[in-house]
């Protein structure tokens, strides 16, 4: 009910969504390089939407490619009318994303430095997107305990991209760094929220 009188005044509709991914097997791990890169180019770009999207883009694109190794995921959201109480969102889920288990990377010019020659592959990642979006988009608006509804949400945030309807992007992941290591038990206290595919 009130969905419809907003659009009839003419409000903007504002959504912010955010999508878990566990992925699990010992041929992972190459999915921390591509989330490594796209944050690197993140930062460099100072949060410029359009790097932050081409980089959302390169990450939906891995992950759709590596579905045979999805197991669980979960996704949440809410609408909002006003941009103001949409930004206070985001930013709380980006703290909420921030404080699980081993999900913010080191990238300062020494961190490589002290790396082990010998490091243990993990054989767990979870990828965290937040995005804050204008209008209305049915395949995020639903729910995500399908790899079919999976998927096609995953594309639907590439259309986003392209549409130039995005207005926040944010891209969490654990481990954050090669040689860390997410457990099941991590899993299980850090990310209650999985549903199995």
């Amino acid at each position: 009910m009130r969905d419809s009188f907003n659009k009839m005044i003419g409000r903007t509709r504002y959504v912010v969504f955010r999508l878990f991914l566990h992925l699990g097997g010992g041929e992972v791990a190459p999915i921390l390089g591509v989330l490594n890169s796209a944050g690197r180019d993140a930062i460099d770009s100072e949060g410029d939407l359009d790097v932050l999207g081409e980089a959302l883009v390169e990450i939906c694109q891995t992950l759709l490619q590596y579905d045979e190794y999805w197991l669980s995921a979960a996704n949440e959201g809410d609408v909002f009318w006003d941009e103001g109480e949409a930004g206070d969102y985001v930013n709380e889920l980006f703290t909420d994303s921030a404080q699980r288990y081993l999900s913010e990377p080191d990238y300062s010019p020494d961190s490589a430095l002290n790396e082990p020659l010998s490091i243990p592959v993990t054989r767990n990642v979870v990828v965290m997107i937040t995005v804050a979006y204008e209008g209305e988009v049915p395949e995020l608006e639903t729910d995500f305990s399908s790899v079919q509804a999976l998927k096609e949400g995953l594309k639907a945030l590439i259309n986003l991209h392209y549409k130039h309807k995005l207005k926040a992007i944010q891209v969490h992941f654990s481990p954050a760094q090669l040689g860390d290591e997410l457990t099941s038990d991590h899993l299980l206290q850090h990310y209650p929220e999985l549903i199995p595919l």
